[in-house]
């Protein structure tokens, strides 16, 4: 076993090592009690990535608990609630490197009425580790996040089999819950799975190989996390700036200065390239892109620029500048699946805000077809209503055309929110498109409809 002993004083990358490094963003997911937080608390511990005074303070508390030994899942669980109850409740974010890598964790919790939490922490991730006691195998929660991973396009999932020293470390334990899980993830649609089997308590192959299963031969968990493929490579995809502001400086030296602002959400612009201005559909050439005050030819995501236009147009925040050609749909019914985060039910007619990039307009909703189970991927007609922790179909009308990619095109511009216009609460998380297949056919147009309100539509 390892021990759980201060670690060696762990020495700071340096800044170009730190640059030289990729960024891999992954969150952990699982049952309760599968040890999740234990496994992040292992990882950081073994990896040295965890300071002095963090460890005393985890070994104060779990001394006033009458542990010997600490309890390296308070690492991570810092709220009151979760060390009184011994559960995570809310997202717990770590930020921790390796002279191969520099890592975002979001560690979820595991409660079946946390599940939105859950898809908050993995919506930007690019991996995600879903843990199962080997005691119990593969349960109902298990595959709720399998299907919440493959609903969010996280492009790899990894399977730790947790507590395999409780199952004498039998390999076909292993083999059994691997082979369970891998055939209902391919299902899903989820391009790869690596099954690792794990003793978060002991550190069995989640920073070091263990010597308790010489039969198996694969990576450690943090070995996979340090050489898994992952591409923040955006410049080939379909480009997109959602305008933040509209500059005009009106000075001496720039009197006719008009530039349009914002964070290129995807793909790569360039001087002299035909654009469109979407939902206006009004096209111009690229006279100038402006980084950080300095003209520049081309710009590429994750930048944030201005762009200067040859022809004048009516351009406002919230409008999407794309190139010609390369146009997303443009239409005031939406088709998409969403996840309902708030307290309050989401209705048939309920009127809505829907946010996608910088763009905010006025929605009703119009249908709800259907509510997923995501235990067996079934679909139940008509609910009606989503309450908190719901996925479910839906279907938004909304004041003004928008333009929106789906969701499996792009995770950034085929996303939204639907908020509260009461008090600005945030309702739903949307993904546009179908959740686990082709991207759904667009709505027919519906005639206007409206409500008592005058939200005319």
């Amino acid at each position: 076993m390892t021990s759980t002993t201060e670690p060696d004083k762990a020495q700071p990358l340096s800044t170009e090592q730190l640059s030289a490094t990729t960024l891999l963003r992954f969150a952990t997911a699982g049952s309760v009690d599968d040890g999740k937080s234990t496994l992040v608390g292992r990882l950081l511990h073994d990896s040295k990535s965890v300071l002095t005074d963090q460890l005393e303070a985890v070994e104060r508390v779990s001394l006033g608990r009458g542990q010997e030994a600490p309890d390296l899942a308070l690492l991570t669980d810092g709220l009151r609630a979760e060390r009184e109850q011994g559960i995570t409740i809310d997202v717990a974010y770590r930020y921790f490197a390796t002279p191969a890598r520099r890592f975002i964790l979001a560690d979820t919790p595991g409660h079946v009425q946390y599940t939105r939490n859950m898809v908050t922490g993995a919506s930007t991730a690019d991996l995600a580790v879903v843990l199962v006691d080997a005691r119990n195998g593969v349960i109902e929660q298990t595959r709720r996040h399998a299907a919440v991973a493959a609903l969010l396009r996280v492009p790899h999932v990894v399977l730790a089999v947790n507590k395999m020293d409780l199952v004498a470390y039998e390999e076909t334990v292993f083999a059994k819950i691997a082979e369970e899980f891998t055939a209902y993830a391919s299902e899903l649609g989820v391009p790869e799975i690596t099954a690792i089997p794990i003793s978060a308590l002991a550190g069995d192959n989640v920073v070091e190989p263990s010597s308790n299963m010489d039969w198996y031969g694969g990576p450690t968990v943090l070995e996979h996390l340090e050489t898994v493929p992952v591409s923040h490579d955006l410049t080939s995809c379909h480009a997109r700036l959602p305008v933040q502001y509209v500059i005009r400086p009106q000075t001496a030296e720039h009197p006719d200065y008009r530039g349009y602002a914002g964070q290129i959400a995807a793909g790569t612009f360039r001087v002299g390239e035909t654009v469109t201005v979407l939902p206006s559909g009004k096209t111009s050439k690229i006279a100038g892109i402006d980084l950080l005050g300095e003209p520049v030819d081309v710009a590429w995501t994750p930048q944030s620029v201005t762009l200067l236009l040859e022809s004048d147009i009516d351009i406002a925040r919230g409008d999407l500048i794309v190139p010609s050609g390369d146009q997303p749909p443009i239409s005031q019914d939406l088709t998409a699946t969403v996840c309902h985060v708030a307290d309050t039910a989401l209705a048939v007619g309920q009127r809505v805000l829907l946010k996608h990039t910088t763009r905010t307009v006025k929605a009703i909703v119009k249908e709800i077809p259907s509510r997923l189970t995501l235990d067996d991927l079934s679909q139940h007609p008509d609910p009606g209503q989503l309450v908190a922790n719901d996925i479910g179909r839906v279907v938004i009308r909304t004041a003004e055309p928008i333009a929106v990619d789906s969701y499996a095109a792009s995770r950034r511009t085929g996303s939204f929110l639907l908020i509260d216009p009461a008090d600005g609460t945030t309702l739903a998380a949307g993904m546009a498109g179908d959740a686990f297949a082709t991207v759904s056919e667009p709505a027919e147009e519906a005639a206007p409809v409206a409500d008592e309100e005058g939200w005319d539509f």
